[in-house]
């Protein structure tokens, strides 16, 4: 595997969204983005409201389908084609290669917050087993780093704060690195200090070759972890990118 290869190439990528409840009109919320990743670079998405930031980290994670053009995700030296992929082919590359922590955090209810943010790693591991306890123990570190208190490690995260929430879906998401990392408004919601900790973290990832796009509307976030920015018009489209090295 050519370590400097893009991880992710997006080419001439378009979404359009029919509104059936409005007689079938059209909407167009991303149209010709290309962008490449690759190792060791975090990628920022940047531009106003409505540009399509978001609906490109879905494309890419395969939560949306692409209207026009390809997502091409490098693993084991073959690149997958996320655009047109079957939903088998999209969750092996979820499983091994992308992961993706959204703004808000999705949990079965009542499931103690500790099992929530272990079970990337527990899988289908028995809950007893050396595994199960290894990804339980690396869940307690990620949550005791993001200062979720021990006290409510045993209780359901929806009876959690906003901000205590997304650092329990951050922790969720950094239990089990993959090579592309997909962040959509990591820190919002979050203090300074934990703000500061989740910047940290995906400088950590970066630098030690995780591949990384995100989008950050805190300027502070944007300028620490971005290698470059990419700049989203208000039809999606990415018209530039520029080195902040």
């Amino acid at each position: 595997m050519n370590p400097t290869a893009p991880l992710l190439r997006v080419t001439e990528l378009s979404k359009t969204f029919m509104l059936h409840q409005q007689g079938g009109a059209h909407l167009n919320v991303l149209e010709g983005v290309s962008l490449e990743v690759r190792p060791g670079e975090c990628v920022v998405l940047h531009g106003p409201s409505g540009a399509g930031k978001s609906s490109l980290l879905k494309c890419i994670y395969g939560n949306y389908r692409a209207t026009r053009g390809s997502i091409l995700l490098r693993h084991l030296d073959e690149e997958h084609d996320i655009a047109y992929a079957a939903p088998r082919t999209i969750l092996r590359m979820r499983e091994h290669v992308v992961g993706y922590v959204s703004q808000f955090l999705r949990a079965v209810p009542r499931v103690p917050t500790l099992d929530v943010v272990a079970e990337p790693l527990i899988g289908g591991h028995a809950r007893a087993s050396e595994a199960a306890m290894e990804a339980r123990y690396r869940a307690e570190q990620l949550l005791l780093r993001l200062r979720i208190p021990m006290r409510l490690w045993n209780v359901p995260p929806a009876t959690f704060s906003g901000g205590e929430q997304q650092r329990v879906n951050i922790a969720r998401g950094f239990m089990r690195m993959k090579p592309l990392l997909l962040l959509d408004e990591p820190t919002a919601s979050l203090d300074e200090d934990s703000r500061s900790t989740v910047i940290e973290m995906i400088n950590e990832a970066r630098d030690s070759g995780a591949a990384i796009v995100g989008i950050f509307h805190d300027a502070r976030a944007r300028n620490e972890v971005a290698t470059r920015v990419v700049e989203m018009n208000e039809l999606g489209a990415a018209r530039a990118a520029q080195d902040t090295e």
